[in-house]
């Protein structure tokens, strides 16, 4: 692939997430009733490719793809290349509470980076991603005959918007052709409103508004290693691990209430925390380690264990991320099981044996409690990168089957199908002439 060719690509990929990324200001990265707690519904890890196996990524080390989930990962490129990865997600779900069904079906932009190096066996990235997502919306009807017998029906209903996303900037280093050690800032940002509503079909009561406007931002640092041994000239065994430190969340966080009606209008209450000062509330910290088992440019087997302790974040009790007395926040753990196949990268005959086929699943649960109880998911993954243009390039493309929640006590299920789709691009740039 020419420069000129690449660079009309990256051109594109930059404007289209500029324009998705602008877009989701105007509506929800997600639709889950589990946004309504806390800072949302957290993103799923990586780019289209961790995410077609399962989420690994602490000790996956792939000179074809970027991998976003260690910053230690940059340095295993080559030397000469420009990397890029664009990535988009739908989510597909399905509601079950009781008797009640319903389903969503949302459009977002996963991903944007790109990663270049820097001196010998060093390599820096740049990009931005959504962190977090809040999308719901539900109402009903009371139903108490007494009540709406005194004042006619009355309905309540609920909206919540808004994402926060993160970008970064991260820079690795190999020591000893074998360690590797990366470092990676991250600064946060985005808005949140949550709505709430009381309607009085009689005009002579008034309905209540209330609700929250969060503005939030903070930043944080998340440190990785790898350590990769060779067994025999064939194999290798890579174990890896990352942590990252707590954000103290900044901004305000807007509060109001009003009285709306025929007969008066009213302001019941309105206040504006800094948050910092006036209330603290922290993004937990995380520590996930991994080990992957490859013959080099053939297969990979991976294993990712993550954990993040929320229960001292201060999101209970904070007025505008803590929806119900239900809601406490807890201890999030994860487990990452992922598989990569190509069957022949040399084979110059039959195109099918140069694509990377990909497989995993994982189990995780939630950074909450919901009246006591553990929200969990499980799923699986599938996928494949399919090789264009020069080989090097890729079309990234991967389904995540999956259940959250149950039918248990007051819970809601949900049942997913996601769609990911990748654009890996990759092209020797740093090329010193011989001669002119």
């Amino acid at each position: 692939m020419s420069r000129r060719i690449l660079n009309r690509w990256v051109l594109t990929a930059l404007l289209a997430a500029c324009t998705a990324f602008g877009a989701r200001g105007q509506a929800s990265g997600t639709y889950t009733p589990y946004s309504i707690y806390g800072v949302g519904d957290l993103s799923q890890p990586g780019s289209a490719y961790n995410k077609t196996m399962g989420g690994v990524g602490a000790a996956v080390r792939n000179n074809r793809y970027i991998n976003l989930t260690n910053p230690a990962a940059v340095t295993a490129r080559d030397s000469l290349a420009f990397m890029a990865d664009f990535s988009l997600y739908n989510d597909n779900k399905i509601f079950n509470q009781g008797d009640i069904k319903s389903a969503s079906n949302t459009f977002n932009i996963n991903d944007l980076a790109m990663s270049f190096p820097l001196w010998r066996r060093s390599a820096m990235m740049v990009g931005i991603m959504p962190y977090s997502d809040t999308g719901f919306g539900y109402s009903f009807n009371y139903t108490d005959p007494e009540l709406i017998g005194r004042t006619g029906n009355i309905t309540y209903s609920a909206t919540g918007t808004g994402s926060i996303y993160k970008a970064f900037a991260a820079a690795g280093v190999t020591l000893f052709k074998r360690l590797s050690l990366g470092a990676q800032w991250n600064t946060y940002f985005g808005q949140v409103e949550k709505v709430y509503k009381t309607t009085f079909n009689d005009a002579s009561y008034n309905g209540v508004l209330n609700g929250t406007t969060g503005r939030l931002s903070g930043n944080n640092f998340k440190f990785g290693l790898q350590f990769e041994q060779p067994v025999g000239t064939k194999h290798a065994v890579t174990v890896g691990a990352t942590y990252s430190t707590p954000v103290q969340l900044k901004g305000t966080m807007e509060a109001y209430r009003y009285s709306a009606g025929s007969a008066a209008s009213d302001t019941l209450f309105y206040k504006v925390d800094n948050l910092g000062s006036d209330s603290k509330v922290t993004l937990a910290g995380e520590i996930t380690a991994g080990i992957a088992v490859q013959e080099r440019g053939r297969w990979m087997l991976a294993f990712d264990y993550s954990r993040s302790d929320w229960r001292g974040s201060g999101l209970d009790g904070a007025r505008g991320f803590t929806a119900s007395k239900a809601f406490s926040a807890s201890v999030a753990e994860s487990y990452r099981v992922g598989f990569e196949l190509v069957p022949n990268r040399n084979d110059i005959r039959y195109y099918l044996n140069h694509v990377a086929y990909r497989a995993g699943a994982y189990h995780k649960k939630e950074y909450f409690l919901l009246n006591g109880s553990q929200v969990a998911s499980t799923g699986f993954t599938l996928g494949a990168t399919l090789p264009i243009v020069n080989m090097a390039n890729g079309l990234t493309v991967g389904v995540d089957f999956g259940q959250r929640g149950s039918l248990s006590g007051t819970m809601v299920r949900e049942r997913y199908v996601n769609v990911s789709l990748g654009f890996n691009l990759f092209d020797i740039w740093f090329r010193k002439y011989q001669y002119d």
